[in-house]
């Protein structure tokens, strides 16, 4: 596919929500994520893995964890314009170099002198018998100014996920061509508390805050393995985050309290959404235009607040 994302999205194979745009706080669960994703690749095409640009200190560490879990057949590291930080991920390299959560193969002196008389540098005992991996590494040097400057890639990274948001959202809408539809005028699922079982990532809620949090909110519609089984007449709430299958997006339009239920605007079809049992809110935002855009209302717009305090 050419152009941007939001242009060709399709739904994948298999996906879980993280719930972040940079894995630095939780690196531990953005690992398991990825082997959980990679366990149901079954070979019978090939795989591209586009790894995050993120590949300084912690980050470089996190690839080579990466590169070892994958076992790829080719890698392709691009270069960024006369900066020489990064050293070329030679098998070589991964091989020697401990990563975040995986060791490298240590190589020591061995005590007996080499048949020239020098001390030779071979791998310790026991460790002989385990080679470097085995993948070509194609070195890439793009020759254009600005290469990788990560300010601005920041920006165009946000830009992206919003139209990706928004043209995922574009489902919502009629096919007919027309005026947009602003969200209350949408007709939403209801999705009794006790259904689904709910899950704040990104940080620590108070359960008495927690439909503050979620109210107006993009949510991972998610299904865990476990039976839901709620002892009240309250949410269900997990203690832990879950790696689970995510099967789409929503936007948790409202909360009934008195009646119990989640108001859910989603488009993923009704055969799909039986399966849904969790539902993740993370650190990703509704795209401003959604909320302050929003047509035909009399008097102040839903979720927008005009009298705001900026020094706070």
């Amino acid at each position: 596919f050419s152009g941007p994302p939001f242009t060709h999205q399709q739904t994948p194979r298999k996906m879980v929500y993280y719930g972040q745009t940079s894995c630095e706080q939780d690196t531990e669960r953005y690992l398991d994520v990825v082997k959980y994703v990679f366990s149901s690749y079954k070979k019978e095409v090939p795989l591209v893995i586009n790894t995050m640009g993120w590949v300084k200190g912690e980050g470089l560490l996190l690839l080579i964890d990466t590169i070892r879990l994958l076992s790829p057949s080719h890698i392709v590291q691009m270069d960024v314009y006369d900066w020489k930080a990064m050293a070329p991920l030679t098998p070589e390299y991964v091989h020697l170099t401990p990563g975040l959560y995986t060791k490298g193969k240590q190589q020591a002196k061995r005590k007996q002198m080499g048949t020239s008389g020098v001390e030779t540098w071979k791998s310790s005992e026991g460790e002989g018998d385990v080679s470097a991996p085995e993948y070509k590494l194609l070195y890439v040097h793009p020759e254009f100014p600005r290469a990788g400057v990560a300010g601005e890639a920041r920006v165009h990274s946000g830009i992206l996920r919003d139209t990706s948001i928004l043209g995922y959202l574009g489902q919502l809408q009629s096919p007919d061509i027309g005026a947009v539809l602003p969200l209350h005028s949408l007709v939403p699922y209801q999705v009794p508390f006790s259904a689904v079982a709910l899950r704040v990532i990104h940080t620590d809620v108070a359960p008495t805050n927690v439909m503050y949090a979620v109210n107006a909110s993009w949510v991972g519609l998610c299904r865990i393995p476990e039976e839901i089984r709620c002892q009240t007449d309250g949410p269900v709430l997990l203690t832990q985050t879950p790696v689970c299958d995510c099967l789409g997006f929503g936007i948790v339009r409202g909360v009934d309290m008195e009646k119990k239920l989640y108001h859910v605007l989603t488009p993923v079809p009704p055969e799909n959404l039986r399966l849904v049992n969790c539902l993740l809110l993370g650190n990703i935002a509704i795209p401003n235009c959604v909320l302050v855009g929003q047509q035909g209302v009399e008097g102040e717009i839903p979720y927008v607040t005009s009298d705001y305090n900026y020094s706070i």
